[in-house]
């Protein structure tokens, strides 16, 4: 059997989780099937984010008997550029038909070469903003924890790595395989949209217009029952006018915003206290118990008991 290679690019301020998910899975876990080598920029040591540093394999001239690249994680990928050599490389390997694939904040690292262009990618939930932002040519899906096609792929954050090299193995060795690995490993499946739950909705910008002051008033007010007249009202705005700056501002309409505060706070509640359902459904506004299930399940994918045992460490 040839194994196929699989090479993982070490960047500098390489996250420490990020590389060592596929060093574990395939090289560790599957070395029959896998050929890995790491490499870097120049070949030389990459410092690791953190603290200490790994010495690589060798440099770019690894990538040209690639049959896989990982890039994993990297710190301040959002705005830091990087050499022309290593995204040439990258280009190059991709029309080379080479199977591209990135964990965590990695996925700036292959936008940047062009390799995500026109597809429906993922990252860190807390970087798919600037992902978006940065490459418009780019699909951002903060749910999800892999995305991509079966030559492209990208995961979410961090542990989502994992997720990503269990599907990769799915691929390449079956079903059976990635379940004996999986078990080995102690991880169990997790659902398509298993990012949401982790996502934390923005704080509301400082600011003096009447806008930010109505978002402060509706944060205070979450136990209350408020509508959009009531608000618009309040600050001396018509309904329709009040929608419509609104939306020009936050992005959202009033009640989808509020619901998304409500839902965040009772994540809080959910993870920091041992109020009963019902409890935090009243404390956010949400009435009973019932409607907290419905609006909480259709944010974050999950409902508020599978919320709270996830984040319940020692239960």
């Amino acid at each position: 059997m040839t194994r196929h290679r699989m090479v993982v690019v070490l960047l500098e301020d390489v996250l420490p989780l990020d590389y060592a998910i596929p060093i574990h899975v395939f090289g560790r876990e599957a070395p029959e099937a896998y050929d890995l080598v790491t490499v870097s920029v120049g070949g030389g040591p990459v410092p690791v984010a953190g603290g200490t540093t790994v010495v690589p394999d060798g440099g770019l001239e690894l990538l040209r008997r690639a049959g896989t690249i990982v890039v994993p994680g990297y710190a301040d990928a959002a705005g830091r550029e990087l050499p022309g050599s290593l995204l040439r490389a990258l280009a190059g390997a991709h029309r080379r038909g080479v199977r591209m694939v990135s964990i965590c904040s990695g996925a700036f690292a292959l936008a940047r070469a062009g390799v995500l262009d026109g597809l429906t990618v993922t990252t860190h939930w807390s970087l798919c903003a600037d992902l978006a932002e940065r490459f418009p040519a780019v699909t951002v899906d903060q749910s999800v924890l892999v995305a991509g096609t079966g030559s492209v792929l990208t995961s979410g954050g961090v542990t989502a790595g994992v997720d990503l090299c269990l599907h990769l193995l799915n691929a390449d060795l079956g079903p059976a395989a990635a379940r004996h690995i999986a078990r080995r490993i102690v991880m169990a499946p997790r659902p398509a949209n298993g990012q949401q739950p982790f996502v934390e909705k923005a704080a509301v910008p400082p600011g003096d217009d009447v806008i930010a002051q109505a978002q402060q008033w509706m944060l205070v007010s979450l136990e209350r029952p408020l509508s959009v007249k009531e608000v618009a009202t309040r600050f001396a705005l018509s309904e329709r006018t009040f929608h419509r700056r609104f939306r020009e501002k936050v992005g959202l309409p009033p009640l989808t915003w509020l619901r998304d505060q409500r839902i965040a706070r009772a994540k809080e509640l959910l993870e920091g206290t041992e109020l009963s359902i019902e409890d935090v459904a009243r404390r956010v506004g949400l009435g009973t118990a019932a409607n907290l299930r419905v609006q909480f399940r259709s944010v974050t994918g999950v409902s508020p008991r599978e919320h709270r045992k996830s984040f319940t460490f020692g239960a």
